[in-house]
């Protein structure tokens, strides 16, 4: 039986928009750090790791479904930054039987994005 390389690392996460400038206007409103912005892709910081957001054309309409989620210092600063951002969370901070304190919002373009800190 052969085994199989470690996977050690994610790079970056590529989130696709219809609407670029809108999508990068949300991600810096939540604190995302802006490493590029030019015709049809931006790029954030996480950490060591990336976030992109690709334009795609106006027509299309995406058929999946995921979530990406960020680890972040305070939980509950990050909902009350959100919410004083005048952003939606889909609900309060909540403590999970997984070990998580998290909660969701939703990108302009339906992207579930999880804010959580182990517990």
């Amino acid at each position: 039986m052969s085994s199989s390389p470690e996977i050690t690392c994610l790079s970056a996460l590529t989130l696709a928009t219809q609407d670029l400038d809108r999508a990068v206007r949300f991600y810096t409103t939540l604190g995302f750090p802006l490493v590029k912005h030019d015709q049809g892709f931006a790029t954030f910081r996480v950490g060591a790791q990336y976030l992109n957001i690709t334009a795609e054309r106006s027509d299309y309409k995406p058929h999946w479904w995921g979530r990406g989620i960020f680890y972040v210092a305070d939980v509950d600063a990050m909902h009350a930054h959100i919410i004083k951002s005048g952003i939606v969370p889909e609900f309060q901070p909540r403590d999970a039987p997984w070990g998580e304190r998290y909660f969701h919002v939703k990108d302009p373009d339906g992207h579930e994005l999880s804010f959580a800190h182990p517990l």
